[in-house]
């Protein structure tokens, strides 16, 4: 039955066009990522020729030009995909986790522990995300690209645990959880084994969208100056590099600008289509299975 289930999840995945091309254009990404910085032939930092090669615009040699620093963009900014997708992942796993865990731990056993977390939560809510990471960062810049994402990550959970907690709160009342209670099942066991598969629809779906919302926000991080420092090229640092100088380098500002709103585009719209297709709630999704061996509702009743 499982097995069925997942089978459909997947094919109304696959059915959601906008799902396709969201999936064709992250895999594309990662491609890059990985693959795209093996190919090149000079490294990120490497400077061609300091007078004759800057600010040169895009050719064949250079397809996306080169900097005020005569380095090749293409190269910076596929490592600066690297950096970037990383990042974003790397964060977002850690604020899931920590996000699931708080909210598994308050919804689940409630009085006052539920209290002491959620009034805790509510005291990290009150400080703006954006205000506190500037703070911490220029007090102790340079931050490792380690500690950046542990930051990112460790401000990232609040809205994770609220709905975690939530769906925990319906689900730990269902009738199999009481049964299962019953049945001298231990409290980790029912976590694990019935609470959590419950709650992972929503967390899936927020883990997608917050990929993109990390990704934009290390970008302007950086284009701060408190973000990935050099020699470490992300998005954000080489968009800063080259905004000083944009009448002379246009191309230095519009590619990792681009790459910086296609990757967030990509998330955001595979962050939507998970939710149409892993909310029961939502009646179009199942639309696309109508016809496979099963009657079509007559409207006539």
């Amino acid at each position: 039955m499982a097995t069925d289930v997942t089978r459909s999840r997947w094919y109304r995945l696959f059915a959601h066009r906008s799902a396709r091309w969201a999936l064709a254009v992250i895999a594309l990404l990662v491609l890059a990522a990985i693959v795209g910085p093996m190919l090149v032939h000079y490294t990120g930092n490497e400077q061609l020729d300091i007078v004759g090669m800057k600010n040169r615009p895009p050719s064949w040699a250079h397809p996306l030009g080169t900097d005020q620093y005569s380095r090749d963009l293409l190269t910076r900014v596929l490592r600066g995909a690297r950096i970037s997708l990383s990042v974003g992942v790397l964060a977002v796993t850690l604020s899931v986790t920590l996000g699931t865990t708080i909210g598994l731990i308050a919804g689940y056993f409630g009085g006052r522990i539920d209290n002491a977390l959620m009034r805790l939560l509510d005291a990290f809510l009150a400080i703006p995300r954006v205000l506190l990471l500037v703070a911490v960062l220029t007090l102790f810049t340079p931050v490792p690209l380690f500690g950046l994402i542990v930051l990112l990550g460790a401000t990232g959970w609040f809205g994770v645990s609220r709905l975690v907690r939530a769906e925990t709160l319906t689900t730990r009342r269902q009738p199999y959880v009481e049964a299962a209670r019953a049945l001298g099942a231990t409290n980790r066991e029912i976590i694990m084994q019935h609470v959590l598969p419950n709650v992972m629809t929503p967390v899936i779906v927020s883990a997608t969208l917050g990929v993109g919302n990390v990704i934009a926000l290390e970008a302007g991080l950086s284009f701060l100056g408190v973000g990935a420092h050099e020699p470490t090229p992300s998005w954000g640092s080489i968009f800063l590099d080259a905004v000083d100088f944009y009448s002379g380098n246009w191309w230095a500002v519009l590619f990792p600008g681009l790459a910086i709103v296609i990757t967030v585009l990509a998330f955001n719209v595979l962050g939507d289509a998970l939710r149409d297709v892993l909310d029961p709630r939502q009646v179009h999704v199942a639309r696309p299975l109508l016809g496979q061996g099963q009657p079509t509702p007559d409207r006539n009743g």
